[in-house]
């Protein structure tokens, strides 16, 4: 299915997505980003440095692409945030898993996972909220 089919003509500006969630996917990305590259700032072990790399580039991408989604006024995928959501869990988690470095490391992917779950997991239940019909803004 091409992303042609999914985009909505006939979209109402109460069903735009707020000009917040482009941002904060956009956020996202460069939070992968910092995943990505830290461990080449702070010293890791083999497994940190392939975790980080290939979670981080995994953010980085799929955040990225719901940020060029909403630029180009294609509905948030609120997969593939929730997907971003659980990887920064994930990066939450890896450091008490395996040994990934030094602490300096192991503090960087807390405060990044936990700053990479709240943008994107915002965003997966706002665009999930839009596409249901609700406001982005309103309480149940």
């Amino acid at each position: 299915m091409s992303d042609t089919a999914e985009r909505p003509e006939g979209r109402s500006e109460t069903m735009a997505e707020p000009e917040g969630m482009k941002w904060l996917s956009g956020i996202a990305s460069l939070v992968g980003l910092w995943i990505l590259v830290s461990p080449f700032v702070y010293a890791a072990t083999d497994a940190g440095l392939w975790n980080n790399v290939i979670i981080g580039a995994a953010i980085f991408l799929i955040a990225g692409y719901n940020y060029y989604r909403i630029v180009n006024d294609y509905p948030t995928s609120v997969g593939a945030m929730s997907l971003v959501a659980l990887l920064a869990l994930w990066t939450i988690a890896a450091p008490f898993t395996f040994e990934i470095g030094v602490d300096a490391l192991l503090w960087s992917n807390v405060v990044a996972g936990l700053l990479g779950l709240i943008f994107a997991g915002y965003v997966a239940y706002t665009g999930r909220r839009i596409r249901a019909g609700a406001p982005a803004g309103a309480t149940d």
